[in-house]
């Protein structure tokens, strides 16, 4: 299960292709995902904390990927120098935080497209209770994605591989990381497992429920129920916002789940056709590349989707307590006195 048969495929062919993509399409990500997800940290936590529309779930999806645009750095350095000398134990940090985000973005995405299902065909259920029960979600989130992503590099050999030197090899004496890594022995049975487990667990299931709450925003602007918001311009930016969760998962997410099981059994040689293998394993990368782009779109999907984030960002606003209190500065002593005076007559009464 560890190595592909040699005889299908140009196997330094292949690594010079993946390391020059992931190499490009990390260093494109970079920036807008940094600066874009650092930009919603700073706009949903300081200027829209008393809104109620999913924004704690959209707080802890900037952090995910926030997470992973912070390792790509090293991710870089690593394709374009083709050798990793930052140690073992940093090495399988940076491969666990990739799955960690893409699984964790996952996670949050359905709950925003639930919340604001929920926020627009019962309003009224949701309270300050109900927030602090946003939080619990989102903990118990971070837990159970950290938990089960766990297996991907236990399921790896985090040790040092070394290249002969020679004009065939495309690295040279040094430690190979990321999907690089061999594979530790692992039993047919066990494997098939944990592949159902992740594609039903991280995929299927979480797919399923944020095309039911895009069918159910949908229907909500043609038919009202009882509890409902009627306001059809609140309901459209509700359907643009779930809409906008679908699009990511089957631009990011989709090709990647749909070629990593493929790419398990070409790397398994359990594929014998020669032609289908290589074609497998020079399509998942791309995949690959795809699904980190969330990183980037998400905070698109912020400015385009979110009415308070699009306005504040493009004119911030002064919170209404300090305009308050601004605008009693400019009150005369005197006159504020008076005032002072005149609420105390009307308390008494």
């Amino acid at each position: 299960m560890n190595f592909v048969n040699q005889s299908c495929e140009n196997s330094e062919g292949l690594q010079r292709y993946q390391h020059y993509l992931y190499a490009v399409v990390y260093s494109v990500i970079l920036a807008p995902g940094l600066l874009g997800n650092v930009l919603a940290l700073w706009v949903f936590g300081v200027y829209i904390r008393e809104t109620k529309k999913a924004v704690v779930f959209m707080m802890n999806l900037a952090v995910a990927d926030l997470l992973q645009v912070l390792s790509l750095p090293l991710r870089i350095y690593y394709y374009l120098n083709n050798t990793w000398p930052f140690g073992n134990f940093l090495c399988m940090i940076c491969f666990y935080l990739k799955y960690v985000n893409m699984y964790a973005s996952i996670y949050f995405l359905v709950w925003v497209s639930v919340r604001r299902c929920q926020l627009i065909m019962r309003p009224l259920t949701y309270s300050s209770s109900r927030r602090k029960g946003d939080m619990c979600i989102c903990g118990f989130g971070w837990l159970f994605v950290c938990l089960g992503c766990l297996p991907f590099p236990l399921l790896r050999n985090p040790v040092a591989a070394q290249y002969i030197n020679s004009s065939d090899q495309l690295l040279t004496s040094g430690q190979v990381c990321f999907s690089e890594l061999p594979l530790r022995p692992v039993s047919a049975p066990v494997a098939l497992s944990l592949l159902i487990l992740a594609e039903m667990m991280g995929f299927i299931i979480p797919l399923i429920l944020v095309l039911a709450c895009a069918c159910l925003t949908a229907g909500s602007l043609r038919e009202l129920t009882d509890g409902a918001i009627h306001d059809r311009g609140e309901k459209r930016r509700a359907l643009r916002m779930v809409l906008s969760c679908a699009a990511v998962f089957l631009v990011c997410f989709a090709p990647y789940h749909v070629t990593m099981p493929l790419d398990f059994l070409a790397k398994a040689n359990v594929l014998t056709n020669c032609d289908l293998r290589n074609k497998i394993l020079w399509c998942h990368p791309i995949t690959l590349c795809l699904a980190s782009l969330n990183c980037s779109l998400d905070p698109i999907m912020y400015y385009f989707t979110t009415n308070e984030f699009k306005r504040r960002l493009s004119k911030p606003e002064i919170p209404e307590g300090r305009t308050v209190n601004r605008q009693q500065s400019c009150i005369p002593r005197g006159e504020k006195a008076e005032d002072n005076n005149t609420a105390v007559l009307l308390k008494d009464q």
